[in-house]
This record gives C-alpha cells, sequence and structure tokens, in this order.
C-alpha cells in the first residue's frame, strides 16, 4: 500500500510539472500561427478602423512573433462576429476587435446566447464619445436650447443616428431621462450618413460619435453642444462637457480586445502585455488625438469589470426600447 500510494503521488507531481513545463512552453511559443482579427462590422466603420490600426501597430512595433490577418464578419448588429468568437472557444489565435455597446446589447439578448461570458476581455484602449451635433447655423445655439425646445415640443426635433439600438440611440435614452425632453429619432446606414443628413438639414442633431462629425465641424458645416466626457477634449476647448452643464452622463463607444472564452491565462498575458504596448505607442496617441478619442487603458480584469457594471443600464435600455427577449 505505501508503495501504491507513493506511486500515486509521484504520478500527480509528474502531471503537476508537466503542466507547468506547458504553460511554459506555450507562454514562448504563442502565438503559433497568424491570429485572426475579428471585426464586426464592414470595412471603413469606427471598429473596423481601430482594429486594423491595432495590427498595423503589432506589425511595426514587433509586438507579437506573428500577424494579424484582418477578417470582417458584419451582420446580426454583431451577433455574426460574436457567434463565430464563440465557437472558437480555447483557442487563442482569434481576437475580436470589441465595441463595449455591441457585446452589452447582445448579453441581453438570451435568445442567441451570447452573454459576456463568451469573451475573455483583453483590454480597452479607450471611447469614442457620443456629441450633441447640430448644423452650424441651427436655431440651436447651446445644449440648453435644443433641450428646451425638444421638452416644449416632444417628439419634433430629429435625431440622425447610425442604428435604432447603437450607442448613440442610448445616449439618446440616457438624455431623455436625465432632462425630461423627448427626441424623435431616424436611423440611417452608418453615423457618416447620418452627418451628412444633419449637414443637408435633413434632420435638426445627431448624436453619432465625436469621430464621426469631425469633418463636418472642421469644414465649419457642423457644431457640436456638448459631449458626454468626463472632461473637455483638447481638441475642443471651447465645447462644454454634460458633467459641466449638471449632468452625470459619459456616454461613448469603448474600443477594445477581447479573445474567445477559456483561453490559456498564458496566451491572455501576452496578447495583454501586447495591447499595453499598443495602446502606449505614439500611432495609438496620435490617432486618439486626431480623432477626439478619450483614451483610458483598461487591462483585461478591469475591462471585465466595467463590461459588468454597465449591464444593468443597457439592459435597462434594451427593455426600454423591446429589444431584450425573455
Amino acid at each position: 500500500m505505501f508503495t501504491h500510494c507513493r506511486a500515486r503521488a509521484l504520478a500527480v507531481l509528474l502531471v503537476a510539472i508537466g503542466a507547468g513545463t506547458t504553460n511554459a512552453v506555450l507562454a514562448q511559443t504563442f502565438p503559433s500561427r497568424p491570429i485572426e482579427m475579428v471585426i464586426h462590422s464592414n470595412p471603413g466603420a469606427g471598429q473596423d478602423v481601430f482594429g486594423r490600426l491595432v495590427a498595423e501597430i503589432s506589425a511595426r512595433e514587433k509586438l507579437l512573433p506573428q500577424p494579424f490577418t484582418v477578417v470582417n464578419r458584419p451582420g446580426g448588429s454583431g451577433a455574426v462576429a460574436s457567434t463565430f468568437m464563440k465557437s472558437k472557444r480555447g483557442d487563442p489565435h482569434y481576437l475580436l476587435s470589441l465595441s463595449s455597446t455591441i457585446v452589452l446589447a447582445l448579453a441581453q439578448r438570451p435568445d442567441i446566447g451570447l452573454p459576456l461570458d463568451i469573451y475573455t476581455p483583453v483590454a480597452l484602449f479607450g471611447f469614442d464619445l457620443q456629441s450633441v451635433t447640430v448644423p452650424v447655423d441651427s436655431k440651436y445655439k447651446t445644449f440648453k436650447d435644443l433641450v428646451e425646445a425638444a421638452k416644449q415640443s416632444p417628439d419634433t426635433i430629429v435625431n440622425g443616428i447610425a442604428s435604432a439600438t447603437g450607442t448613440a440611440r442610448f445616449f439618446q435614452y440616457q438624455l431623455e431621462k436625465m432632462t425630461g425632453a423627448k427626441f424623435k429619432y431616424v436611423s440611417f446606414k452608418s453615423g457618416s450618413d447620418a452627418m451628412a443628413a444633419v449637414m443637408g438639414k435633413h434632420v435638426d442633431v445627431t448624436m453619432e460619435n465625436v469621430s464621426e462629425v469631425l469633418s463636418g465641424v472642421e469644414a465649419k458645416k457642423l457644431r457640436i453642444l456638448a459631449v458626454p466626457s468626463a472632461q473637455r477634449l483638447t481638441g475642443l476647448p471651447d465645447v462644454p462637457t454634460l458633467k459641466e452643464l449638471g449632468y452625470n452622463i459619459h456616454v461613448g463607444g469603448g474600443r477594445g480586445l477581447a479573445m474567445p472564452a477559456g483561453v490559456p491565462k498564458e496566451a491572455l498575458a501576452v496578447m495583454e502585455a501586447a495591447a499595453e504596448r499598443a495602446h502606449k505607442s505614439a500611432a495609438w496617441r496620435d490617432y486618439a488625438n486626431k480623432n477626439m478619442y478619450e483614451s483610458t487603458y483598461m487591462g483585461s480584469a478591469q475591462l471585465t469589470q466595467y463590461l459588468n457594471n454597465q449591464l444593468p443600464a443597457v439592459g435597462e435600455f434594451m427593455q426600454f426600447i423591446g429589444g431584450k427577449k425573455p
């Protein structure tokens, strides 16, 4: 019996040593093949541009020994890409160009089976903030002007947005809750189409991302009344934040990265380190400044906590618009 017990103990020890060796080897060899960067949107959209930028930074800075191959998998408001990621559980050679808004909205749909635990969050790079933007010669000169008009004449001021379930619609919902105003919305194929509609005065306002409307602002055809940021943006020093106007609202599309669930922790550590280096790069800093991003880094643990903390508010919004299925 003593010999048998010693044999079992030795076997357990060898398994433990083997596992440790395997993990050490994985940390040294990962990635062993090109990593597929999965994009949930069409080429040219904000999340696509972000994902391709990360891939370019990785190649330029030699952050990983293997390249990224970028594959667009649009459809289903992000469900196609997330379903694909779900099918790759445990395989660290897939990386999602993550939009916080999209994964949170999908997680509120039990009928499609895409909860947050199908991902391993890697890192958040920052927020592509929303805006309250009107034509440059709009009669609404301030955010207060716009809100008062939307309170006095509900559903008459039209907000042009890219999606009836996207971040801009969520922003409208938050504004209406906070201010008592009531806007009508019209959805377009993209944020750029919504911007064009505002410039053409087909709609009164857009609550799409600052990065989407920036070219119109620079062309002096659009004017931003307010932004839902933590502090004034360096590139827009004259634009007030909603917080300083008395509304504690922070809304923007979080741009980040996620691996499939169940990946080895050693692979996650390698990818998280590469992401942090990419975020510190001059290329990311220049891009964030140019596009007025709120550059905020979160590692895997912090991003996981952030997404879970946001779930209740997004769930309330999805219930309000009728997008949350039993």
